[in-house]
């Protein structure tokens, strides 16, 4: 009959014995040494394969952010150096007027909301009118301009006022509603060029609307001070030839070089200008227009961005300075990281005592710069 403390010993999980060969045991079983050299080596294979695979993933992530590039490598010249005190305009000149002495009893008091206006409407009506533009700060985002109390009195004793409409300046609508004037004259951008609330307010960066906009005003002067009207024709002439040198012409050459370019833009401040531009932007609407509408975009328009972004096809992400948010600044890293030029440009006119013309040729300036960088492999 088997021993019965033999069988505990040998059953699973009991201690091992050794026996004496008289039927007893005598001590436990000693663990085999390990090999040093054998411990040794595994720690080193372990290390290796540790490192290869961190630098694998730091190299398909080159910022450790999980951006992962295709074609495209990061260059110098990635984003494109802008200055606000500086135009790569040669030699800006300011706006051309037709000097005379004013000859009306005073002055045609206007108001713009905003300094893009501001200066279209100063350069047609010369020195017959004062005007006062509002939104200015080259710092502050216009979609969250709040007024004052000088602003609400300005517009109250204005005789001609110019809103951008489409929800982009309400605060001014809501002035002029509060202070009724039947012999102000107001123009609501938007209305006169078919654009409704809910669509895209930046119709300054949209050539056909700025035209449009620009002939209304004259007529709009016209009819405060009808005999001034010879004047503010040939100021009108001067600013429509500037136009068409500086600004249309720029836009051409892009047209012809570029037509048909991937490019994105953070929000939807560069729709109008890549249409006319005939760029093909492909940066997702939603996430467009929810910054500019200063909303968090869907998740899905995010990942499809950064897709977008990384996948080697775009050659330029045009970046907002003026509505920059965490994730509009994450977007630019990607672009930058990936070798998409980024440029930048501005809702209001940089600096602030540039003409409209001025300003608007830089930006084309700066995107025809971006293009020929990327197109160049710079």
């Amino acid at each position: 009959m088997p021993d019965s403390s033999s069988e505990a010993n040998n059953a699973p999980g009991g201690s091992e014995t050794i026996s004496d060969g008289l039927g007893s045991s005598s001590r436990k079983a000693r663990p085999r040494p390990r090999n040093p050299f054998f411990v040794v080596l595994v720690v080193l294979v372990v290390i290796l394969v540790a490192g290869g695979g961190y630098a694998a993933w730091t190299y398909a992530h080159p910022s450790g952010s999980g951006i992962v590039c295709h074609t495209h490598s990061p260059t110098s010249s990635s984003l494109t150096p802008r200055s606000k005190a500086a135009s790569p305009v040669a030699n800006p000149e300011p706006a051309k007027v037709v000097s005379r002495t004013h000859s009306g009893s005073s002055l045609i008091q206007v108001v713009a909301a905003e300094n893009f206006w501001g200066s279209i409407v100063t350069q047609i009506g010369g020195n017959d009118t004062s005007v006062l533009s509002i939104i200015t700060d080259p710092n502050a985002d216009p979609h969250e301009y709040t007024e004052n109390n000088s602003d609400v009195t300005a517009i109250a004793d204005a005789q001609y006022v110019i809103v951008n409409g489409v929800g982009y300046d309400t605060w001014a609508l809501q002035a002029i509603a509060a202070n009724p004037n039947p012999n102000r004259v107001v123009l609501n951008v938007g209305n006169i060029n078919g654009v409704p609330i809910g669509g895209n307010p930046h119709m300054w960066y949209n050539p056909a609307f700025v035209n449009l906009t620009a002939r209304t005003i004259l007529a709009n002067l016209t009819s405060i001070a009808p005999q001034d009207a010879s004047y503010f024709q040939q100021n009108f002439n001067a600013i429509n030839a500037s136009l068409n040198s500086d600004i249309f012409e720029e836009e051409n050459n892009i047209r012809s070089q570029f037509a048909g370019t991937e490019v994105a833009a953070t929000e939807s401040i560069f729709v109008y200008m890549a249409n006319a531009l005939r760029l093909n932007l492909v940066s997702p609407a939603s996430f467009m227009d929810a910054v500019a509408e200063g909303n968090d975009p869907p998740e899905q328009s995010v990942s499809e961005f950064e897709d977008q972004l990384e996948s080697g096809n775009v050659s330029v992400l045009v970046y907002n300075e003026q509505t920059v948010t965490p994730l509009t600044s994450e977007m630019k890293t990607i672009a930058q990281t990936c070798g998409v030029a980024v440029v930048g440009v501005t809702e209001t006119i940089q600096p602030p005592n540039y003409s409209f013309q001025v300003w608007m040729q830089s930006e084309l300036i700066y995107v025809q710069n971006g293009l020929n960088s990327n197109a160049l492999g710079q």
